[in-house]
């Protein structure tokens, strides 16, 4: 999904220019006639989706200068620029004393547009990462920070909101990578303990006979080793929050004293002689089973139900495809300022690439995949060239073992040989394909019938991503469509969307 600009001009000669150069930029256009319709956008349901505002000065209702007033009484950062006929430094100086990021004239060109548009998106991106890394780091992440477009996930932040509200223990679930240590910061940062310590332990990285010290401390020669005295995470979380991540993979002696610190209020250092009382808000996450691990033996149904109060679960990335293009915008600007690179953002065709890929890594695997992609990178663009491993991938899922072709009339022209995943059809019905390379398509399904043609065309839409490697603009001159029919067949055909069936690259159901 491409950046959203909002256009705010009363002209509407001048709002289908700006329309067609926004378009024509890859970025998606929100038309406003006003100053007070553009007011009621930015304040209402469609803020979050706005990211520049393309904002005309003089107006008939609420001019520009009264939109920046309402967007600074509503605390709103979007990026703005200003255009008016009248280029006077007066004008200048009072949009910028507003809060405006950049100022053109009309008739602005399309370059000038284009350069002040990637500036002010980049700039607001990188300000945006900058204060999300503060406030982690000072334990006031919230759930804003939080990026999403995902309706699934949103419900989740909802969800999660009312637990920050309250002492209440969450356990959130979700796979490995979904973001689950985020989701629990924001909690601890919008709550009462915000401005106390956060303290995440992840318990699946602590050695077995370890455990029992590192989480509730050991006095000085209480076992060899022991050279001097240690508090333990719940004394250092002591009146804040507890983040126990795989808390499924404590041993079940660990459980047992966690049941009672979490009972008690307290806990009993390796050692101690007494007791030592805490006050900690815990949070868990498992990405196990917990409810067959109870079954199993290898979880303690007490501790279960004294953790599983408020469940959280929090989808895989490859359940909200909406986030794919937004979250790796957000790590292009993270990773290209840690490298100190120039690099303005990422193509249309490896944006395409990136969604129709499985993710089973979730977040942390597209985090890495940009990361290495901003290595790569030699220009001010990233594309698909810079994710070779991706569109191996789901070139490797498509190229697999083909059926054999369906036999040919004398008269009938003959099929183009691809290579694509095809049902088996049965050796009584087709005859051997003429020698060539790759396979024909098959037409029949393995019952004998004719295979629906949205399951045809999914085939050689997916075997033409695979083979021109995610190169989106090459797929649709080949396929003689265009870019903009290409990517409405991915969404119609389900190739981005519908992710239920596969480790990598993209599935059809059916």
């Amino acid at each position: 999904m491409s950046e959203r600009v909002l256009i705010v001009d009363d002209d509407p000669v001048q709002r289908r220019l700006l329309d067609n150069m926004v378009r024509k930029f890859g970025y998606e256009p929100l038309i406003a006639e006003g100053g007070d319709a553009a007011a009621a956008l930015l304040t209402g349901p469609e803020a979050a989706r706005i990211d520049a505002v393309v904002l005309d000065l003089v107006m008939p209702d609420l001019d520009g200068l009264g939109v920046l007033a309402r967007m600074r009484e509503a605390s709103l950062t979007v990026p703005v620029i200003v255009q008016t006929a009248h280029g006077g430094i007066d004008n200048v100086v009072s949009a910028m004393r507003a809060g405006a990021t950049d100022f053109v004239v009309k008739p602005v060109g399309a370059e000038r547009l284009q350069v002040s548009l990637r500036n002010a998106l980049a700039a607001s991106a990188l300000e945006g990462e900058l204060a999300r890394i503060k406030r982690s780091r000072t334990g006031t992440l919230g759930f804003k920070d939080i990026i999403t477009k995902s309706a699934r996930m949103q419900a989740v932040l909802r969800t999660a909101e009312k637990a920050a509200a309250s002492a209440i223990p969450v356990l959130i679930e979700g796979q490995s990578g979904v973001g689950k240590e985020l989701i629990a910061r924001a909690i601890h940062g919008s709550g009462e303990r915000r401005s106390k310590p956060f303290v995440a332990v992840n318990c699946g990285a602590i050695p077995d006979n370890l455990v029992e010290s590192i989480l509730f401390g050991h006095e000085k020669g209480a076992f060899t080793g022991a050279t001097e005295r240690h508090t333990g995470k719940f004394v250092e979380a002591s009146g804040g929050t507890l983040f126990l991540d795989e808390v499924g993979e404590l041993p079940l002696a660990a459980q047992v004293k966690l049941l009672r610190a979490l009972q008690e209020g307290e806990v009993e250092p390796v050692g101690a002689r007494k007791p030592v009382k805490v006050d900690v808000r815990v949070i868990s996450a498992t990405n196990r089973d917990l409810i067959a691990d109870v079954k199993a033996g290898r979880f303690r149904e007490d501790l279960f139900y004294r953790l599983h109060v408020y469940p959280i679960a929090v989808p895989a990335l490859g359940e909200r495809p909406e986030d794919i293009a937004e979250l790796a915008r957000h790590f292009l600007v993270r990773f290209a300022a840690e490298e100190g690179k120039r690099i303005a953002r990422i193509s249309g065709e490896a944006l395409a690439l990136l969604a129709a890929y499985r993710w089973p890594g979730n977040v942390r695997q597209l985090e890495n995949a940009v990361f290495r992609a901003v290595v790569l990178a030699e220009g001010d663009e990233v594309g698909a060239a810079e994710f070779p491993q991706i569109a191996v991938q789901i070139g490797a899922h498509a190229q697999i073992p083909m059926a054999p072709a369906l036999p040919l009339a004398a008269e009938a022209e003959p099929i183009v040989p691809l290579m694509v995943e095809s049902a088996p059809v049965a050796p009584a019905q087709v005859a051997p394909a003429p020698a060539a390379p790759g396979a024909a398509l098959a037409l029949l399904d393995g019952h004998g019938q004719v295979r629906p043609l949205d399951d045809v065309e999914t085939e050689v839409i997916r075997f033409a991503i695979a083979h021109y490697r995610g190169q989106m603009s090459e797929v649709a001159r080949r396929l003689q469509i265009g870019r903009s029919t290409l990517y409405r067949k991915l969404d119609t055909l389900g190739l981005v969307a519908d992710t239920s069936d596969a480790d990598t690259g993209p599935v059809v159901s059916g």
